[in-house]
């Protein structure tokens, strides 16, 4: 399971662009806190603590927890948008959303595949070709699984692997639900597909042939 993030959360005393550098300078990240059933609420987050859950990956699509003073308890919430600085590659500013077991909400999640070394196709030479590396899901907010799975134990060359094929948690559904969409297939290896190419193009050269003395013996 992943690691919660816990973020110390101050309500910011001044707003707009100069409160947001002000928060910067003294070593905050703003940031903007909703939900909860009132107003949007200035915030700031301390630096270190937002820098360490982006850097691991957590900031988004997963569950995080806010420390406010004053307040009783740590909340759960959700990092909506961040903002990144396009120079430093660093959150300049993080909106934050209040979440309950009755939130539901979309967001892109990670596929991991199981049991390649066992795969009839990728023993062979096979190569895993993922289509999406992401799938955007709906599910709760406090139960947003850390990756969607699939078994490719079984699966041979030609094999395609649909969204139909992954185990998804209880209250988990993908967002697309039009059609079973392709997530990964198994190919054939570049130097069968290379051969079957040139087998092919020989193919048509010869029957090609034919045509060409055909029409060259009627002039």
């Amino acid at each position: 399971m992943a690691d919660t993030d816990v973020f110390y959360c101050e309500v910011r005393k001044r707003t707009g662009t100069g409160g947001a550098r002000e928060a910067r300078r003294e070593g905050w990240i703003p940031g903007v806190l909703y939900g909860g059933g009132g107003d949007p609420v200035p915030v700031r987050l301390r630096r270190n603590e937002v820098n360490k859950a982006y850097n691991a990956g957590r900031m988004r699509a997963h569950l995080a927890k806010i420390d406010v003073p004053e307040e009783d308890g740590q909340q759960p919430v959700i990092a909506r948008d961040v903002q990144i600085d396009p120079v430093k590659g660093t959150p300049i500013h993080v909106d934050l959303l209040r979440v309950d077991e009755r939130t539901r909400i979309d967001v892109e999640v990670p596929v991991r595949f199981l049991n390649e070394e066992e795969s009839p196709g990728l023993k062979r030479g096979g190569v895993l070709n993922v289509v999406r590396h992401t799938v955007e899901i709906y599910a709760p907010a406090t139960s947003i699984p850390e990756a969607l799975e699939a078994d490719v134990g079984a699966l041979d060359i030609g094999d395609v692997l649909k969204i139909s094929a992954f185990s998804l948690p209880k209250g988990v559904a993908p967002k697309i639900t039009d059609r079973d969409f392709t997530v990964a297939t198994i190919a054939a290896p570049s130097a069968v597909r290379s051969s079957e190419s040139e087998d092919a193009a020989e193919a048509d050269a010869e029957a090609a042939a034919p045509e060409a003395e055909t029409e060259g013996g009627e002039s």
